[in-house]
């Protein structure tokens, strides 16, 4: 079954891509001991900043050239929540889900939350070098506060996405585009149910049971 389209993933992975750019940039400029065993902070400085800034050109020409239908569609889902989300987000993990299950949902607006701190915060560190009245107090914290939390959240969406054996399946979806139809069927009923048929893949024999507790987080 189709889950993502060319334009869904290719923003994922961009935005994938940028952030453990800026994660290893940063935390060579942020440790000590990296600083001085790595050298040449003002190449790293530049390619920290530089990153950013075409993260950022790249996340807006994907939007603008892209399926912006798709897009659109996706906002709309993970911007909903209904009863079953609000049950899962409190442990129910088993009641029925769509596209997106409530963890993954909590994910995604989260990640374009903190993007978008990330990327203000670390402008007004940028010029604040260059002209004192943008150092405003706090936007040290907020940026490094931000990279301590995802950090965390990017832990647990690795585990869920390489090793958890039944929600791990779901990276499929993420590379190629589609996910076997059973495994949508166990993981987002909702969603399946109203998929068109032409969409639909073959179901693959599996031995993979209902998401357990721990895909709250998403993936």
């Amino acid at each position: 079954m189709q889950r993502f389209t060319r334009t869904e993933r290719l923003l994922h992975w961009v935005h994938a891509a940028a952030f453990f750019v800026l994660l290893g940039s940063g935390l060579v400029l942020y440790l000590p001991p990296l600083s001085v065993a790595v050298g040449r902070r003002p190449l790293l400085k530049d390619i920290h900043f530089l990153t950013g800034v075409s993260w950022a050109g790249a996340i807006l020409l994907i939007v603008a050239v892209g399926n912006r239908r798709a897009l659109a569609q996706t906002v709309r889902e993970i911007d909903l929540f209904d009863r079953d989300d609000r049950r899962f987000l409190v442990g129910r993990v088993d009641v029925p889900q769509g596209r997106f299950n409530a963890g993954q949902k909590v994910n995604a607006i989260l990640t374009a939350a903190f993007a978008t701190l990330f990327f203000v915060s670390g402008l007004l560190l940028w010029y604040g070098e260059r002209n004192t009245s943008f150092r405003l107090a706090g936007t040290v914290f907020l940026h490094d506060a931000l990279m301590y939390i995802s950090v965390v959240i990017v832990a647990g969406h690795l585990y869920l996405s390489l090793i958890h054996r039944t929600t791990r399946h779901a990276l499929r979806g993420m590379t190629l585009g589609a996910v076997r139809e059973d495994w949508a069927r166990a993981h987002h009923p909702k969603w399946a149910d109203t998929e068109p048929q032409r969409e639909r893949q073959p179901a693959a024999p599996s031995t993979s049971s209902r998401p357990s507790s721990a895909a709250a987080d998403g993936n």
